[in-house]
């Protein structure tokens, strides 16, 4: 049975729609998203090599949390981009980055994985995190991404679930009820290798079931 807290959670998570975060619940919602997610986050964003003058963008970038740690991994001279189709998403990551916004290391944007508004070959990192479920046509979604990504440049890709036999019910009903897109290990290679990334890995943390995966252009 659901605790009262655990129904209270569930009732923000709702109202605040993790696909299109809106509303005071949504701020709420990406608060705790920040907060929850921050392990995973780190876990995968370590698999990234950094110089330090990367230009950086992060696809539904929620409640700013990524854009901040990576932009304490990346120092002064780089640059980050990030980027939402919520506007709630995209206030939230505003303030939590503030200083970096007032010093322009760091702009945060309203727009959609669908038309990335960048020319080609504009970034040497790009990440999402927890977005992926909810992209609205992953295969040619992810030959975007492709686009803007600089030749050598590298995508992370971050969800702290995967298809597989052991998932729980729980977990099923959670990913039927938003329509949340999730797939296996195998998809996910398949999903990056049609996309055109080459040198395609798939990461896992043992006991968990987290996936990172990387591709390069």
């Amino acid at each position: 049975m659901m605790s009262e807290a655990e129904s209270s959670q569930e009732e923000i998570t709702a109202a605040g729609n993790p696909s299109q975060p809106q509303g005071e619940a949504g701020a709420k919602m990406l608060a705790r998203m920040n907060e929850s997610h921050a392990e995973v986050t780190n876990w995968a964003l370590g698999f990234f090599d950094w110089n330090g003058t990367e230009q950086v963008l992060d696809i539904g970038c929620g409640g700013g949390a990524a854009l901040k740690r990576m932009a304490e991994m990346l120092g002064p001279r780089g640059r980050l981009t990030g980027l939402d189709y919520s506007e709630v998403s995209v206030a939230e990551s505003r303030r939590l980055n503030a200083d970096a916004v007032r010093d322009g290391r760091m702009k945060i944007i309203a727009g959609s994985v669908e038309h990335l508004p960048f020319a080609d070959d504009s970034f040497d990192k790009i990440t999402t995190v927890e977005s992926f479920y909810f992209w609205p046509d992953p295969q040619e979604n992810l030959r975007e991404v492709r686009r803007v990504l600089r030749p050598g440049g590298v995508f992370l890709l971050v969800a702290d679930i995967h298809d597989h036999e052991g998932m729980s019910e729980a977990a099923r009903e959670n990913i039927a009820r938003y329509h949340m897109f999730n797939p296996t290990l195998d998809g996910y290679r398949e999903l990056l290798e049609t996309a055109g990334f080459r040198q395609v890995r798939i990461h896992t943390k043992p006991g968990e079931e987290w996936v990172c995966a990387e591709g390069r252009k």
